[in-house]
């Protein structure tokens, strides 16, 4: 009878050890609010285990476009947020969700086409290109998903001097979806589409499509990071998740991020030295 209930006290204690340290590895992990480039891309994958060897912080990730990331930081949903679509960041910031916004890294958008480039804009500047998409009505994929991406695109329109809701038509056409299953669109479609690169270059030996233009500084994709405010959200995880965005400013997580390569191309460039906040 006294070893029966050793046997039991014992497997309790275990019990209630296994449960301390659950509950401790839980304390131990942050929820980052992400666009899917960072997670399509490999680059989280990547960093996230650099991270936790480094802190013993695991880091959960939620990999959303745009718009759902912020949306769900507003809610609390988050404790960091990391995204590409600056206008919006500074926004989530303003109305006092964000403690405070810092460029991480950036890489940047290509515009990617039929190998026999139809509209003929290989080598030209962004602008010049989609005018000449539009004036011949060459297939154009658009994310139409509200992503940073789309909002990039959308914005690259202006600049090119069309008024988009009164130009589109037939050639103008919405994936409505994310960034790999866009370019598949547009390879069906033997169509243009507005591409990270890095997303381009894990989908480029699928199809006869290739990058006709890059290198326009309009084309520059900025990152940033945000703490989400802890004052409007008991839940957020202050101190862990300001440490996940000091060590991505910092100099060894500014280093990783630049060691990060595909087809030994690297994918984002660290500019942490260079945010204005």
């Amino acid at each position: 009878m006294a070893v029966r209930c050793l046997l039991v006290a014992l497997a309790l204690l275990g019990g209630l050890a296994a449960g301390i340290a659950a509950s401790s590895a839980q304390d131990r992990a942050i929820v980052l609010a992400s666009t899917t480039s960072t997670q399509e891309s490999g680059l989280l994958d990547y960093l996230l285990p650099i991270f936790r060897n480094k802190t013993g912080i695991e880091v959960k990730v939620i990999a959303r476009r745009a718009d759902e990331v912020l949306d769900g930081a507003r809610k609390g949903e988050a404790d960091v947020v990391l995204m590409h679509a600056r206008p919006q960041e500074e926004k989530f910031v303003a109305e006092g969700f964000g403690v405070k916004r810092l460029d991480v890294m950036y890489n940047d958008y290509v515009l990617i086409g039929p190998k026999s480039d139809p509209a003929g804009v290989k080598g030209k500047d962004i602008a010049t290109a989609l005018k000449a998409i539009e004036a011949k009505g060459a297939p154009f994929v658009t994310r139409g998903d509200r992503s940073g991406t789309h909002a990039a695109e959308l914005a690259l329109w202006i600049v090119a001097g069309i008024d988009m809701p009164a130009a589109k038509g037939a050639w103008y056409r919405d994936a409505k979806e994310g960034m790999t299953a866009a370019l598949e669109a547009a390879r069906k479609a033997n169509a243009y589409v507005l591409s990270d690169r890095g997303s381009w270059i894990g989908f480029r030996e699928r199809g006869d499509l290739d990058i006709v233009v890059e290198g326009d500084k309009r084309l520059l994709n900025q990152y940033g990071v945000m703490l989400v405010n802890p004052e409007k959200f008991a839940n957020v995880k202050k101190e862990l998740g300001q440490t996940f965005v000091d060590w991505l400013t910092s100099t060894e997580g500014q280093a990783a991020i630049a060691g990060y390569k595909v087809d030994g191309q690297q994918l984002f460039f660290p500019n942490a030295d260079k945010s204005g906040g």
